[in-house]
């Protein structure tokens, strides 16, 4: 893949570079490459997350499945007590309102109508790295287990969860990351 020249590299880490083939993108957020995979021109796209970055603009790259950005992946924090459950809910929608999460997600309070209470946060399955960095910045604590991951959201997708209360969180990283750091121009391989 060649990219284009690379002025302050370091900004790109978290964004993603997309090989077209023919060409390739690089300082994508996550809704810009999945915008490109609902198009017609996802049929060849590989998808790489930038994780380091280095002075001289080299980048170093990990692959991405596409599956990832059709996945939701989450965080759920289990309390015995329902207060508990709710000061954990309103602990965490407080800490995101002070400090924007890496992107958006959902926060439901909810009740196994049995005795078991859940604060669930919810994301698309690309920002897991972010939202489990973002959690351990914002030093969100709780005392109960924790699960997370894309398997964790399916079972409590499965499972009669009753919601007691819900949260839209919007994220402030991915909004700004869109505004700072626009995605560079294709690049057309050599000879094509």
């Amino acid at each position: 893949m060649i990219f284009p020249d690379i002025k302050e590299p370091d900004r790109y880490v978290g964004l993603y570079a997309v090989d077209f083939g023919d060409h390739s993108q690089t300082g994508l957020t996550a809704e810009q490459v999945a915008e490109l995979l609902d198009s017609d021109a996802s049929a060849d796209l590989r998808i790489y997350k930038i994780y380091k970055a280095y002075p001289d603009g080299r980048l170093e790259l990990t692959g991405v499945r596409r599956e990832v950005f059709q996945m939701e992946a989450g965080m759920f924090f289990y309390a015995r007590q329902e207060q508990a459950a709710r000061e954990d809910f309103d602990r965490l929608c407080r800490l995101a309102e002070a400090s924007l999460p890496p992107g958006r997600a959902k926060v439901h309070l909810a009740s196994d109508n049995n005795g078991g209470f859940v604060t669930a946060l919810i994301y698309p399955a690309e920002y897991e790295d972010q939202f489990s960095r973002w959690l351990l910045d914002v030093g969100y604590r709780t005392h109960g287990v924790v699960e997370g991951g894309i398997d964790a959201v399916s079972r409590y997708y499965d499972t009669a969860w009753q919601i007691v209360q819900k949260k839209q969180l919007w994220g402030g990283d991915a909004v700004r990351l869109l505004n700072s750091s626009p995605a560079e121009k294709p690049v057309r391989k050599a000879g094509m």
